[in-house]
């Protein structure tokens, strides 16, 4: 974690997420003793390791939108399928206003802000039900924000058309693990794995992912 002293600021990509229907949750301490887990394993690339903070909210700041991006989707595969979640981004300077506290704002924060809030919208479009994770940054700041969302928006859709052995088997594959052993884990020959991961885009979805996280 990087820290700075307050007043100042820094040009960062700024992270908010949450939790899709935590309210329906029978089991929402549970919901959040989870949460909390898989948040401390995608701090390391953090400039603020991503935490809670008011009911299933987590905020954090990462030093590229690539990074961020990385981590949202590594979030979201460490709690799918029991947690659904949906994230926001924003690229700009950022503001410490008391670095005890952890409180920061500037428009990176505003900007991610307007990202979650625009996907929790989208979500109640037929057409847009899928869609988990959008991109916003400060007025000037970005050429590529348009690019980035439209690879997003492909991407949420692939792994909204999953179901729960292919979001396994991308889950492994995006663990490095050979399909082989993915077959093995599944009860099913590596053909069939093979299959899955082409008719699935699982493949593609790797490959995107590894170009998302290039992002500056």
């Amino acid at each position: 974690m990087v820290r700075i002293k307050p007043g100042a600021s820094r040009r960062c990509a700024a992270i908010i997420g949450d939790v899709v229907g935590s309210r329906r949750s029978p089991d929402r301490a549970g919901l959040h003793h989870r949460l909390t887990e898989a948040l401390q394993s995608i701090g390391a690339a953090a400039l603020d390791p991503p935490a809670l903070t008011v009911g299933d909210e987590f905020q954090g700041t990462y030093p590229t939108v690539g990074a961020a991006i990385d981590a949202a989707f590594a979030l979201r595969l460490a709690v799918s399928p029991v947690i659904d979640m949906r994230f926001g981004i924003g690229w700009g300077e950022a503001t410490i206003l008391d670095a005890g506290a952890g409180i920061q704002d500037g428009p990176a924060w505003w900007a991610a802000r307007e990202a979650i809030e625009w996907t929790a919208t989208a979500q109640r479009q037929p057409g847009l039900a899928m869609v988990r994770t959008a991109f916003r940054a400060q007025d000037g700041h970005r050429a590529d924000a348009g690019s980035i969302n439209a690879a997003l928006l492909c991407r949420d859709h692939l792994i909204g058309s999953l179901d729960d052995r292919s979001m396994r088997i991308l889950r492994g594959l995006m663990d490095d693990k050979p399909k082989k052993d993915l077959a093995a884990e599944e009860a099913i020959s590596p053909s069939a794995v093979s299959q899955r991961a082409g008719r699935d885009g699982l493949d593609l979805i790797v490959l995107a992912c590894e170009y998302l996280r290039s992002v500056p």
